[in-house]
């Protein structure tokens, strides 16, 4: 009898193709396909950071008034608009409000609910994080795509620092369920460098790199390294745009919750667990070897409660 997690490996296969094809994509996504071409100065990224963070309120402000709250000239401002393609802000501007409009008709009803405390709004955010990345998925095709290159990938490496460990921690533990050589590295500096290098020596192609805020800079440089070295990187982080995505091969940005002093993470959770899925998808013969293998073991030696 297979187990409950061979039983659900075998069910729960992500299905090519917009299977609701009416859905439309989150904003980030939207705005991240405006923002993505161009090659943007720094200035420009965080500009269209600023829009991707808050498009709801930055949709309607006047140029001065966006100028004012990034930071920048107002002639940066309208530079901005010519390098993502239009003729000028007002321009950008009426293409940004029907993207806020159709968020703000679409919502599902917790901003306007009366919140009582922080908790609960800091579930509200969670929530409206999820929602989004519920939209990123109603075409997975890249989620697909990019669990097939992970699985092929052997070794398969993955990086997380600091804040990122424990993202890093969950996806390799799960990863070596059903992948037969999974490394971790939690260290930066040399230790990182090391690790990234054998991976390549060992024939391994691809690096999956989770990077949250504060996004930390031996991250950037470990990131550089594996693509020196010859890996492609596979990025979860919270930003489409910046010097993370910048160097990364194929980024999945979705949002994090910011309401408590600590940042909660149900979005790039459940992003990894997505990304998990993929991968038992794309070799379900060694999925299914590799469980009932590692069932016997535990059942053995007794791993678990027998609840």
């Amino acid at each position: 009898m297979p187990s409950p997690q061979q039983a659900r490996a075998q069910a729960s296969a992500i299905t090519s193709g917009k299977t609701v094809p009416e859905a439309e994509a989150a904003p980030t996504s939207q705005l991240r396909e405006l923002f993505d071409g161009p090659r943007l100065s720094p200035g420009q990224r965080r500009i269209a950071q600023y829009l991707i963070d808050h498009i709801t309120e930055a949709a309607f402000l006047s140029i001065t008034d966006l100028a004012e709250r990034v930071g920048v000239s107002q002639p940066s401002v309208t530079r901005f608009a010519g390098a993502v393609g239009f003729s000028g802000y007002p321009a950008l501007r009426e293409r940004l409000q029907s993207i806020a409009l159709r968020t703000l008709a679409g919502g599902t009803g917790a901003a306007t609910e009366h919140r009582s405390n922080e908790l609960q709004a800091a579930v509200d955010a969670e929530i409206e994080n999820l929602e989004n990345l519920r939209r990123d998925f109603a075409d997975p095709d890249r989620v697909i795509w990019i669990g097939r290159e992970l699985s092929q990938s052997s070794p398969l490496t993955v990086l997380g620092l600091r804040i990122s460990v424990s993202l890093a921690e969950y996806f390799a533990y799960a990863a070596r369920r059903i992948h037969p050589d999974v490394r971790v590295v939690t260290r930066g500096g040399s230790v990182a460098y090391d690790a990234l290098l054998q991976s390549r020596e060992a024939g391994g192609t691809w690096v999956l790199a989770f990077g949250m805020p504060r996004h930390a800079q031996e991250t950037l440089t470990a990131i550089r390294v594996a693509r020196t070295a010859g890996l492609r990187v596979a990025l979860v982080t919270d930003l489409a745009l910046g010097a993370l995505a910048d160097e990364a091969d194929v980024t999945f940005s979705t949002g994090i919750g910011s309401r408590l002093v600590f940042d909660t993470y149900a979005a790039p959770g459940l992003m990894a667990a997505a990304l998990l899925q993929a991968m038992t998808d794309a070799d379900p013969e060694r999925t299914q070897a590799r469980l009932e293998e590692y069932e016997q073991v535990a059942e053995e030696h007794q791993f678990f409660l027998k609840d």
